[in-house]
């Protein structure tokens, strides 16, 4: 196996595609062939990367009240998780989050609201005017995940100094009426080449852990880099209760970093961000996420979830000689 690790590894420094049956084979590796394999993406991340880290956050703007049905999240009404909802909040608590994750070593920063789109013009006029407020008074990248938008909505976002659309494919086509019958993987998909043709960088990513299998991995992985998207947020599940998914069993820490190489070995070239899930998922093996690939991290809390304090986070990259890309 090692033998075959090396080839897999020399492709894909070489810029060659792995194909689907080595993409396979690196999902079931055993997991005493993981540190090598690890010398592989590691490598692989300081040629195309370096060892600077991108850190971004995120803000849950509006919480709860989500029509949607997706399995997985506490925000949806069709599930009784007992989270705070609220509605959009204020421009100044947006601004004031912002420059607070700044502080903390993010480089970008993301507002997210529950619920499948921007409910009305006064909701867009109030995000736009986040966006270039923050622009303004902070001086970092704005990113946005508020749903199914409409070309119109992302072009007036755009000109407020929106500079990136995020939106999961979350899992594989074939799995996805598992996970979310209210909307189509198409429905994503398109969201995502509507940002696309007009000029918006894109991040989308998964979910994983949601009971798909190994195949459902590699056909998600290799939709993404079909998609050719800018970043690619990594999600590992952190079961919410009430919602369907409350008792699924978690993946190995073997396991997830193993899905970080993979995007990796497929995607040499691109962001690969680990986000959601990841010290919950990945115990004591958490700081292996960078040999595995990853050159980007979410830090501070996520939507519905408090997260790690920031400064473990910049902590432990000092620790492995890494950088954030906001120190630069």
């Amino acid at each position: 196996m090692r033998n075959k690790l090396d080839i897999i590894g020399l492709k894909a420094l070489a810029g060659e595609r792995i194909t689907r049956d080595e993409a396979l084979s690196i999902l079931s590796l055993e997991d005493h062939y993981l540190l090598h394999l690890l010398s592989w993406t590691d490598r692989m991340r300081q040629s195309f990367a370096g060892n600077t880290v991108d850190l971004c956050s995120v803000i849950n703007a509006r919480s709860g009240g989500c029509a949607e049905d997706c399995s997985f999240c506490s925000q949806s009404v069709h599930f009784s998780t007992g989270i705070g909802t609220y509605p959009l909040l204020p421009v100044d608590t947006i601004v004031e989050s912002a420059r607070s994750a700044r502080l903390c070593g993010a480089t970008k920063f993301c507002l997210a609201t529950s619920g499948n789109r921007i409910r009305n013009d006064k909701e867009l006029d109030k995000l736009c005017t986040a966006v270039q407020r923050i622009k303004k008074e902070v001086g970092i990248g704005v990113c946005a995940t508020l749903g199914a938008l409409t070309e119109k909505e992302m072009i007036t976002l755009k000109a407020a100094g929106l500079t990136r659309f995020h939106h999961n494919l979350e899992t594989a086509e074939a799995y996805f009426p598992k996970v979310c019958t209210t909307h189509t993987y198409q429905d994503r998909v398109e969201e995502v080449r509507i940002a696309k043709s007009i000029g918006i960088s894109t991040c989308s990513g998964g979910l994983f852990g949601i009971g798909e299998n190994l195949e459902h991995r590699v056909d998600l992985a290799f939709e993404i880099m079909a998609l050719d998207v800018d970043s690619i947020p990594i999600n590992f599940l952190m079961p919410a209760q009430g919602t369907p998914m409350t008792d699924v069993a978690p993946l190995s820490p073997a396991d997830s970093l193993k899905i970080i190489a993979l995007f990796r070995l497929l995607m040499p070239k691109k962001e690969i961000r680990i986000c959601g899930g990841r010290t919950s998922m990945l115990h004591d093996l958490h700081p292996l996420i960078f040999a595995s690939g990853a050159n980007g991290m979410m830090i501070g809390n996520y939507l519905t979830r408090g997260g790690r304090d920031p400064g473990k986070d910049l902590q432990m990259l000092r620790d492995l000689g890494l950088e954030s890309a906001a120190t630069l």
